[in-house]
């Protein structure tokens, strides 16, 4: 398949508002998809690339050389480009990387660099989400859209069931099932306003800690256990601890649901950072775990010794987790049966609120009656948080890419020091709308400084409120911490730069 379908694809699925259109449009693709191409399309269409990090940054891609009149490149041919790209190392390494760009980009048209251009920097708003692309899929080869959506759930990837179905037609779904040593799709949490509202819709249900750590899933078959990450990740030889918490538990055969995380002397979950630094790090894992164990907390079951539990209620999923699991392996939990009960709502708050004080992100509220669906981000389970938010200044905005082209986007951040100025803490794209990405646009061009054509700096003047779940060290920036996961909620023209929070501040709440 040519790059140049792949694009044109993109393009059409981000022009088509109707679910119809797009799902038409994936089909059509789909059926120009080798099987050998699949897993590499799917991973594009998701706007990610299968390097997941090519050391490729924005500033490489400033300067596109003059595009080719015509399409040549092949999606594997692309694919085995940026691998060479990600893999490049050692002295004059970035020199190497922007001649490798530079020749990839000579040979691709101008909605090909567009679309490679969305692709390194991850800004492809394409609208092409799992569940579209599972729908054309079952299109293009007259399959079951429920079949095909299991199993992409119990195959690990679209990749992987898009590579079978093309290769050996719906007959290749039987393949797919709940195996332990294969790891599947976690299933995710929806976002509710309070506790309040979460056990309105999900009554009856039961509260769980909702634990800051590195999501984890455990295989255990009669001495083999195997580690894998939310992105399927295989990391068993980090986390010796998981391993051999595993090995003690009371069957033999099963696969687990949970978080790892580093705790302090008194119990309190050490800052997110820490943990993910030891999660990632492969180097000396003796000496790390010796000088930050990590602590393996479990909350669901979905096999064990031979049985299936993925459509079990959660209640007996849990029951199942009680037999085989210790207490102090599993998620502490508050079950509600009926939220008007009397004492109910008030029994919940104070679990929320000894949650919170141990240090904890917040609660999750799952439905006591409802299945595990893997890989699905299901309304039966509801995350509460707290919301941190600041007010900081705009220092700057990156051009957009992709649909955001023509758009200031990756706003450049920064919070107020003692002296007047202003320090950056991080950047976001995320929380922006179309009409506030217009206005945006115009404003930041009037208090415009400079314009590289990458990067327009702007007079510290702007003030914008957002949210974010908390703030991370960061060597990367002058304050020594960073913004985790900041979105825009909307500026305020109402305060002046002077009324921005302070670095202080910023440093207290990661405090």
């Amino acid at each position: 398949m040519l790059l140049a379908d792949l694009a044109r694809t993109s393009t059409e699925v981000t022009a088509t508002s109707s679910r119809s259109g797009k799902v038409a449009a994936l089909a059509r693709l789909f059926r120009l998809t080798d099987a050998e191409e699949a897993p590499v399309v799917t991973t594009y269409l998701a706007g990610r690339l299968p390097q997941r990090r090519t050391g490729v940054g924005p500033k490489a891609l400033a300067h596109r050389p003059a595009p080719a009149e015509q399409p040549r490149l092949t999606v594997l041919a692309v694919h085995a480009a940026l691998g060479r790209i990600a893999t490049v190392a050692g002295k004059g390494a970035a020199a190497e990387r922007g001649r490798l760009l530079q020749e990839l980009l000579s040979a691709a048209t101008e909605r090909e660099q567009h679309f490679l251009h969305g692709l390194l920097t991850g800004e492809l708003r394409q609208g092409a989400l799992d569940a579209l692309a599972v729908e054309g899929l079952a299109a293009a080869v007259e399959a079951d859209p429920g079949e095909v959506r299991r199993a992409v759930m119990l195959g690990g990837s679209l990749g992987a069931v898009a590579q079978a179905l093309l290769a050996r037609g719906p007959q290749a779904l039987d393949g797919f099932r709940l195996e332990v040593g294969r790891p599947v799709q976690p299933m995710l949490a929806q976002t509710a306003r309070d506790v309040d509202e979460a056990m309105d819709r999900l009554a009856p249900c039961v509260l769980e800690e909702k634990l800051d750590g590195i999501r984890v899933q455990v295989h255990r078959d009669g001495d083999r256990v195997a580690v894998h990450t939310r992105t399927l990740d295989e990391i068993t030889d980090r986390l010796p601890e998981v391993v051999a918490a595993a090995r003690e538990l009371a069957a033999e055969r099963f696969v687990l649901d949970g978080e790892v995380l580093a705790l302090d002397e008194d119990g309190r979950p050490r800052p997110f950072q820490e943990t993910s630094g030891r999660v990632g790090s492969r180097l000396d894992v003796t000496g790390a775990r010796a000088s930050l164990p990590l602590s393996p907390v479990f909350f669901d079951l979905l096999t064990v010794d031979g049985r299936d539990l993925l459509e079990l209620p959660t209640r007996e999923r849990h029951a199942e987790l009680a037999r085989i699991t210790p207490a102090p392996r599993r998620v502490r939990r508050l079950e509600i049966v009926d939220p008007a009960e009397d004492g109910a709502r008030r029994a919940a708050h104070e679990f929320t609120e000894q949650v919170l004080a141990r240090g904890h992100e917040g609660v999750l509220v799952k439905a006591l009656d409802a299945p595990y669906r893997a890989g699905r981000r299901g309304a039966s389970w509801l995350k509460v948080k707290p919301v941190h938010t600041l007010d900081l200044v705009v220092l700057g905005a990156e051009w957009g890419h992709g649909r955001r082209t023509g758009t200031l986007s990756n706003l450049h951040l920064g919070a107020r020091l003692p002296d007047g100025g202003f320090v950056m803490l991080g950047k976001t794209f995320k929380g922006l709308t179309d009409t506030l990405l217009a206005w945006q646009t115009d404003r930041l061009q009037q208090l415009a400084v400079q314009d590289d054509g990458w990067l327009v700096t702007v007079r510290p003047e702007l003030v914008v409120e957002v949210a974010l779940d908390g703030v991370q060290r960061s060597s990367r920036y002058p304050a020594g911490v960073t913004l985790r996961f900041a979105r825009v909620l909307r500026y305020r023209e109402d305060k002046t730069a002077a009324e921005a929070d302070t670095v202080d501040a910023v440093l207290a709440l990661h405090r």
